[in-house]
């Protein structure tokens, strides 16, 4: 298993595409993020895949369902073999709970997630959704449901790390898209930070795509980017 921080978001329409990337990457030096895109396209013989090939891979399916779904869904995607998955704090505690339940069972037993509230809205759109307009105060409060429910982490944005560092546990992990190396294109995030700002916060994970994945050499961006956080 690598000791990287850097989790590579494979955000392709499908298999093919995707194998490219995966071929130009070293399992050492980065995890590797199917999402419902490419898992959609692909299916989960292709995550098989790249477990079998070394890597370690995030399943960032946002599983959110009633709880006896949720858990089933949860143990399916273990038995993948995948080192870390997701449900959505959105869900509620009891769903989260029989997440954890349901990994606790499994014979192999990945890290287990809970998303936040999502680095592509702004306050506009959480006030149209009834969230009000204060991400980090939602963002806080769906943490701290998420730890009690015995959730191993959340995904947040890099904005939120340092506040969260402030409350949760040493363990609890936090997991940070947004992550945009200094010069690049924004893209569809709005609460972004650099590598290195973000793990200075306190994230324990960063999860890069484009920056990346859209460079005519991405090993080369890869190492650009570990030579920025030192």
């Amino acid at each position: 298993m690598t000791k990287s921080r850097i989790i590579i978001a494979l955000d392709y329409p499908d298999a093919e595409a995707a194998k490219d990337l995966v071929a130009r990457l070293d399992p050492a030096r980065c995890r590797l993020k199917v999402g419902k895109e490419l898992f959609t396209a692909a299916g989960p013989a292709f995550v098989s895949e790249l477990v079998e090939q070394g890597f370690d891979v995030f399943l960032d399916l946002k599983f959110h369902d009633i709880p006896n779904t949720v858990a089933r869904a949860c143990k399916a995607a273990a038995e993948l073999g995948v080192w870390m998955l997701n449900v959505h704090a959105l869900g509620g505690g009891r769903m989260m709970a029989a997440a954890r339940e349901a990994i606790d069972n499994a014979e192999h037993k990945p890290l287990l997630i809970a998303v936040t509230i999502l680095t592509s809205m702004g306050p506009a759109e959480l006030e149209q959704i009834g969230l009000g307009a204060d991400a980090k105060a939602q963002v806080r409060r769906l943490a701290q449901l998420a730890q009690e429910a015995g959730i191993d982490g959340v995904v947040c944005s890099p904005l939120e790390v340092a506040m969260l560092r402030e409350f949760v546990d040493p363990s609890f992990k936090l997991v940070t898209p947004g992550i945009r190396p200094r010069g690049a294109d924004v893209g569809d995030q709005t609460r972004i930070m650099t590598p290195a700002e973000a793990v200075a916060a306190g994230s324990d994970y960063l999860v890069i795509g484009r920056p990346i994945t859209r460079q005519p050499d991405p090993m080369a961006a890869l190492i650009a980017i570990e030579k920025e956080l030192g």
